[in-house]
């Protein structure tokens, strides 16, 4: 665990250090040998916790989660080199400082094994993403989304740490693999079903609900290309992997607890896809199919089967790289003509040949093509769901349906049609461009053919 960890707190000095000619090369190289170093977590094994100090272990759930985490911090630091380069050195300096400062909260959130370091380290991924939105964001409703995620996040895992004390003085320890050994101590009264609502809503909030979301387009369109990539690739996916963790525990829950969660994700999973339908603002539509994904996690979560939470590891790993690559591309069209709109950038097919094969394969992996781990992913979702209850059919149809439709209206859009008048000359796009699109891809393109390393079952 340490030789991960370490070497990603001594990029620090790295970026501190390293002369400003050289600052971008030393740092994505550096991080770049840190993520095929933490390839090997992924190697199988048949104990419960592979790599496990007294505080970290890696189980099947985790391990993809943090390889992740680690993979798309180099990919962070070369999507944000264009829209820095009229910065001075010191504040580059300082926004992949910012950048390298939440790795090591996300690493130690997701391989904890003590509910109490989850919680700080939860808590502490909070700071560095608000530096970012309310420093780097482009315009100045970038504050009023700061104060929306800051106080949505704090509200809603206040319950939670109140519940991880009561926790810890009825049972007597945080660990989870001494939770799993014991008996769990709540009992079907008021204090269980309060005590089970606050630890669930913490989570429900950061993935978001649908209901609870309305921080996240907010954060999403105003945070910078390396804020909108953090959250979409890795704090949403805190939410699901706390919901997996936390609902072992309280395993005797009254089955009415999870109705009002099931349905609102399901729900949400279907308006969110047709608020995606009429949008005219390019980064709100990603965020907002990415809210559409999510419910699917969450209703898989909550039934709590071994196919549904195997789909949910599936779809987070895969909807982590594919939502993180489509806001890259919006990105690269935002830099090139200044304009988040639908309409002012319409049929740069023409202009950007290469780069439209990008959205090409990035849209279909988001739409859940047949051999994408995406469709995998959902096929599983769907099951377990049909299995537990045979209306949540029409619910889950017609959203994968309103899935394909908004991300066919939004590769059309982009690509197709017209070119508006304004837009004269754009830049080509460069190889640092079509490198960070084939590194999110060549991941997903590779899990097809074995996607048990991330499907959360042992192997």
């Amino acid at each position: 665990m340490l030789k991960i960890i370490l070497p990603t707190i001594m990029l620090l000095p790295t970026t501190l250090l390293s002369p400003p000619k050289l600052l971008w090369t030393s740092t994505t190289t550096y991080s770049l040998l840190i993520a095929t170093l933490s390839l090997h977590w992924l190697t199988p094994s048949y104990y419960p916790h592979k790599a496990s100090t007294p505080w970290t272990g890696l189980d099947q759930i985790s391990s993809p989660l943090v390889v992740l985490s680690c993979w798309l911090l180099p990919l962070m630091i070369m999507a944000s080199q264009n829209h820095l380069q009229h910065d001075p050195t010191s504040r580059k300096r300082t926004f992949i400082m910012t950048l390298i400062m939440t790795q090591p909260f996300i690493i130690m959130a997701f391989a904890t094994t003590e509910l109490t370091l989850f919680y700080i380290a939860f808590e502490a991924t909070l700071i560095p993403t608000l530096i970012l939105i309310t420093r780097w964001g482009s315009q100045p409703e970038r504050l009023s989304a700061g104060i929306y995620l800051l106080f949505y996040t704090l509200i809603s895992s206040l319950p939670l740490l109140i519940t991880i004390l009561h926790l810890h003085t009825q049972i007597g320890t945080l660990h989870l693999t001494m939770l799993k050994l014991n008996h769990p101590a709540l009992t079907t009264s008021w204090t269980h079903l309060l005590s089970g609502l606050a630890l669930l809503t913490a989570f429900m909030v950061k993935a978001p609900l649908y209901g609870m979301h309305l921080w996240l387009p907010k954060a999403h369109v105003e945070a910078p290309i390396a804020g909108s990539m953090l959250l979409a690739a890795l704090l949403l996916k805190l939410g699901g992997y706390g919901i997996m963790r936390v609902t072992p525990l309280m395993s005797p829950l009254p089955n009415h607890l999870h109705y009002p969660f099931l349905t609102m994700a399901l729900w949400g999973a279907l308006m969110t896809s047709s608020i995606c339908m009429r949008q005219t603002d390019l980064k709100a539509l990603i965020a907002y199919s990415s809210v559409s994904h999510m419910g699917l996690v969450i209703a898989a979560t909550t039934i709590q089967t071994p196919w549904s939470f195997s789909g949910a590891m599936i779809l987070m790993i895969s909807h982590g790289l594919t939502s993180s690559m489509l806001f890259c591309l919006a990105n690269t069209n935002y830099e090139r003509t200044h304009s988040r709109t639908l309409l002012l950038m319409r049929g740069l097919q023409p202009l950007l040949p290469l780069m439209s094969t990008w959205w090409l394969l990035a849209n279909l992996t988001n739409m859940a093509l047949p051999p994408t781990t995406n469709l995998m992913a959902e096929l599983a979702i769907l099951i377990t769901l049909f299995n537990w209850s045979t209306f949540t059919i029409i619910l889950t149809g017609t959203a994968t349906l309103l899935t394909a439709s908004y991300t066919l209206f939004m590769l059309l859009t982009t690509q197709r049609g017209s070119l508006p008048t304004h837009i004269t000359s754009l830049q080509n796009s460069s190889t640092r461009e079509h490198l960070l699109m084939a590194l999110h891809i060549l991941p997903l393109l590779l899990l097809i053919l074995k996607p048990e390393l991330i499907s959360s079952t042992p192997l």
